[in-house]
């Protein structure tokens, strides 16, 4: 008998995590081996189990699910990640997958869709939600567009508020989240990203994330996540 495809649940929500284990466990070769609520706990379950699979929430405490991706991807941990999130813009879309995620699924996808993506990706392919699969594809694959023309602007230029706000919606957090890490009116936040824009000369949101790595923005730490 083929031993079961081990899977690690990472969602800051209990009731999430339960609904999920239900899908998972009434299918013959799948189990549920742990479970985590935050960054941390995440990058110490997928080190110490090395599942084949973890399902990976993208908004978690402790610096966000694409953080604790890229540390597991730099650790050289073979576990392969299915990204699980409420967030249908594309760009979360585009962090997951250049962080190295094997596939992207939205939360509202019933528990027979779940088990397809795992075994999809079990399978060594990728999956994407089929609301995000076409012209939200062709929208992460575009390459920037800048407004100004390229030398007027510079990374340099960045005050380390400006790139920290920058980095923090890279990862995925909303402008109310950033707001609340860095102790400001959300107001603020959507100052900056205009600032952001207009020293860049980059307006899409989607061609600020392609910058933020371009410049290695988002090359940071889990702990560093955390900071200020």
């Amino acid at each position: 008998m083929n031993r079961k495809a081990r899977i690690i649940l990472a969602d800051d929500h209990a009731l999430v995590r339960d609904g999920l284990r239900r899908a998972i466990e009434g299918e013959p070769d799948l189990e549920v081996v742990g479970e985590a609520a935050n960054v941390a706990a995440t990058i110490e379950q997928v080190s110490a189990a090395r599942p084949d699979i973890l399902l990976l929430d993208v908004t978690m405490p402790g610096g966000g699910g694409i953080v604790a991706l890229r540390e597991i991807r730099k650790a050289g941990l073979p576990t392969r990640a299915l990204v699980l999130t409420m967030h249908d813009d594309p760009e979360y879309l585009r962090v997951a997958l250049i962080s190295g995620a094997s596939g992207f699924i939205l939360k509202h996808a019933a528990g027979r869709e779940v088990v397809t993506a795992i075994r999809t990706v079990l399978q060594g392919r990728m999956y994407v939600d089929p609301t995000l699969a076409g012209v939200a594809l062709k929208e992460v694959l575009r390459p920037p567009q800048p407004s100004q023309p390229r030398g007027e602007t510079t990374v340099d230029r960045l005050s380390p508020r400006e790139r920290r706000v920058l980095r923090d919606l890279t990862l995925g957090f909303t402008n109310k989240e950033v707001a609340e890490r860095l102790a400001v009116s959300i107001k603020s936040i959507e100052t900056y990203r205009a600032r952001l824009s207009q020293k860049l000369g980059l307006s899409r949101r989607s061609d600020l994330v392609r910058y933020a790595i371009a410049h290695n923005l988002m090359d940071v730490d889990h702990k560093a996540a955390l900071g200020a």
